[in-house]
């Protein structure tokens, strides 16, 4: 064996994995071999420590169409032959390093992934963590990143319609961008990423082919950050959005119009040509020749290892039926793009590389597309008993405060009025960057573009129309690293059960979920024990909630100088509505309707501080057990959801960060009414701790709205499905009253809530 280390450690190789390629090749593998097999075998295109996890998830159902992982994304039948395309990846090490290319280059790729199927994109949604704005370094991150997602989606003409944006100490040095794109397609019309026919062509579709992004799927996605990663900035694609909006057109033109003149279309992504060619040659049991002399540049000089690794943007491989090359082109040219034909399909299992007359590679394919796969034993974390045998009972509880002690430090003054503790404790999370409004945010995006958009970003998911029906699909993403860090597997759970409740409060019924699980580096057992408990956690929520998984990535190495970021698994879900009209909005709408807790009761116990928004905030802890009861969790859903059928709910809203009273004041913001509704719940009397009961994080908590005829028949249904439904107060006034404890004005409460982002972003 004559490698040098290095070379292996700047293409992400073991040495044991080294002598396994030379064990299956029997032969040590050329610089451009060596390359392909650095790209294939890399965390992020072989799943080397995730993909014997991934399997424990649920990926079946009756209305899913694409098995997880075998194609490009997961469609799920919708019906009348409609199906829904879904996926979301990550971009996080390329937008650390450059953050508004490698955000928009995020978009254009998960954009390609749908229209790859043949679908049409209809919506963008993001997931993002940032550090702390309080620091300059996070604030440059967070505006670049932003201005990435809107610049690339609003040029492509795609609504971003939702989207969380979170923050934590843990993420300054490597923040986390998820994007997912959503589209429709005919089920008749769905393409797939197969390399058929021997003797058919391979036609690279686009853009030409620069030095931009080489190694990215290796050097940027499969290895730990540190210092010096700046100098990766060569390794970050360069993005063109009208170039991708020309090849989206025509890719759902070619699939929609002339399906029978292909037989597949695969996009390059990360690892450029190599995984493009190789995994569509894998899915269909073919082999290929390509001759790379034949693929257009823009830069001279390059060789075969750039050309083979290069990760330029706004590119396709296409795989016409030979007999119809020529109307393949002939589509494209119409669409003012540039098509090439780069080589052929064969039927011997091998990838032939040629550079004109020179061979430069030649691999089996089943052994490019077979890397090795490793389960650990995981350990849990050294910090992870004592947090979890923090008591937050221990902490003296609101009345025992002064509002001064509350609002200390904080980056938002109180109005001049004296506040109480709880009214201070609510203004604070209000205005925190966790909680506070995100309209700075997806103002920047154009969410109304090709109409469809029936419910916008701010809600608990976005609503969709499929137009020429009177379906429409939610969606939503969701996912909290906090809740993880405390309990892997319960936090699993939780981001997948709240997803789905989101989807419920909008009346929606929750169908598929595609995710992105966001670690450190799993060769560390107890980032692998992270990894493999919230994975287990998730399955088991997907199993009792009947939702499968249909696509996803998995985006390791999130760590810079040994400090890895919160273990966060983004869940992004999928609802339909039959009939659009039933939708739920989540502020109130009347005057006199009455308002209710739907799922718990007024007394929470200490424990469901743990985690909370309110323990950070008020305490700077993140520290306790949080807990999931996904028995409780499911029937709740199903009441709301059959609330929302029977037309007996006006409103509901999802209980969560912040827990009852950020809850009710979110609701009371959200309203119909100009200026806000409020809330007369000065009737209520709260048991045990105030703190818990007002801003305890417990989970399977709806506040509902409902008009006074409907009381009977809301609370029997609750009965019949053995949830607690406890009455709140009656909508309306200009306030918001919880007990003897909050009384403020819905107007101040919007103030901070809207003012809460923009005047972290001072600094």
């Amino acid at each position: 064996m004559t490698v040098d280390q290095s070379l292996l450690e700047q293409i992400a190789l073991s040495l044991d994995e080294y002598e396994l390629i030379i064990s299956r090749l029997d032969r040590e593998p050329n610089p451009v071999e060596l390359g392909m097999f650095g790209a294939l075998w890399s965390e992020h295109c072989g799943y080397k420590h995730s993909k014997p996890l991934l399997r424990l998830l649920p990926n079946t159902g009756p209305r899913v169409l694409t098995g997880m992982g075998r194609e490009n994304a997961g469609a799920i039948d919708i019906g009348d032959g409609l199906c829904v395309v879904m996926k979301v990846e990550s971009h996080n090490h390329p937008s650390f390093v450059e953050p508004y290319q490698g955000a928009a280059t995020g978009v254009g790729g998960i954009v390609r992934d749908i229209f790859a199927m043949g679908a049409r994109p209809i919506a963008i949604l993001d997931s993002l963590r940032f550090g702390p704005l309080s620091e300059r370094h996070n604030r440059y991150l967070f505006c670049g990143v932003v201005g990435g997602i809107g610049g690339y989606g609003n040029c492509l003409g795609i609504p971003t319609v939702a989207g969380e944006v979170s923050f934590a100490g843990s993420y300054s040095g490597n923040p986390l961008v998820n994007a997912m794109c959503v589209g429709y397609a005919r089920i008749d019309r769905l393409v797939r990423g197969r390399a058929e026919g021997p003797g058919n062509p391979l036609l690279l579709v686009g853009a030409d082919t620069g030095r931009d992004g080489i190694g990215g799927a290796n050097v940027l996605a499969s290895r730990v950050f540190d210092e010096g990663s700046a100098e990766l900035r060569p390794t970050v694609q360069v993005g063109n959005p009208f170039l991708e909006k020309l090849l989206m057109e025509a890719c759902v033109d070619l699939a929609e119009n002339h399906p029978d003149w292909f037989v597949g279309i695969q996009d390059l992504g990360a690892a450029g040509l190599t995984s493009s060619a190789i995994e569509a040659a894998a899915r269909a049991g073919t082999g290929l020749e390509i001759d790379i002399s034949r693929v257009p540049r823009r830069e001279e000089g390059m060789n075969a290892y750039e050309v083979m690794l290069s990760e330029s943007q706004e590119r396709m491989l296409v795989i016409p039926r030979r007999e119809h090359l020529e109307d393949v082109r002939a589509l494209f040219e119409r669409w003012e793009l540039r098509s090439d034909v780069i080589g052929i399909v064969t039927d011997g299992g091998l990838a032939r590389i040629r550079d004109g007359d020179q061979e430069v590679a030649c691999l089996p394919i089943d052994v490019l597309t077979d890397p090795p796969e490793y389960r650990l034993q995981g350990q849990p974390p050294s910090y992870l008993a004592e947090l979890q045998a923090f008591d937050p009972s221990s902490l003296p509880d609101l009345p025992d405060l002064l509002a001064g002690q509350v609002l200390e430090g904080f980056h938002l003054p109180p109005p001049d009025s004296d506040l109480s503790t709880a009214e201070a404790a609510l203004w604070r999370l209000l205005a925190c960057p966790e909680i506070a409004s995100k309209r700075l945010v997806w103002r920047q995006y154009d969410h109304q573009v090709l109409t469809n958009t029936v419910v916008g970003p701010g809600s608990d998911a976005a609503v969709m129309r499929v137009r020429g029906t009177r379906r429409a699909i939610a969606l939503t993403t969701d996912g909290s690293g906090r809740l993880c860090y405390l309990d892997p597997y319960a936090g699993g759970a939780m981001a997948v059960a709240e997803a789905a409740r989101n989807l419920v409060c909008a009346g929606a019924e929750p169908l598929a979920i595609t995710d992105c699980l966001n670690f450190g580096n799993p060769e560390r057992l107890d980032v692998y024990y992270q990894l493999e408990q919230v994975v287990s956690g998730m399955a088991e929520a997907c199993r009792v909630l009947n939702v499968p998984v249909v696509s996803g990535n998995v985006s390791l190495y999130n760590e810079t100088s040994g400090e890895a970021v919160y273990p966060t698994p983004v869940v992004g879900m999928m609802g339909l509505f039959e009939d659009v009209d039933r939708r739920c909005p989540m502020g109130f709408q009347a005057d006199g309707d009455l308002v209710f807790l739907l799922g718990a009761g007024l007394e929470a116990p200490a424990a469901s501080l743990a985690g909370s928004d309110y323990l950070h905030e008020v305490h700077g802890l993140v520290a306790g057990r949080p807990g999931i009861d996904l028995a409780l969790e499911l029937r709740v859903q199903r009441a709301c959801l059959e609330a929302i059928g029977r037309g007996l709910l006006r409103s509901a809203h999802d209980c969560s960060h912040g827990g009852l009273a950020v809850t009710a004041a979110e609701s009371c913001i959200a309203s119909s009414a100009f200026g806000g509704r409020g809330l007369d719940a000065s009737g209520l009397a709260f048991a045990g701790r105030l703190d818990a009961a007002l801003f305890g994080e417990a989970p399977s908590r709806i506040v509902v709205s409902c008009p006074p005829a409907a009381r009977g028949n809301l609370e029997a249904l609750a009965a019949s499905h053995d949830v607690l439904l406890t009455y709140l107060g009656v909508a309306g006034g200009d306030r918001l009253r919880l007990g003897p404890h909050i009384a403020l004005p819905v107007s101040e409460l919007a103030r901070v809530y809207e003012e809460g982002l923009p005047r972290a972003l001072e600094g």
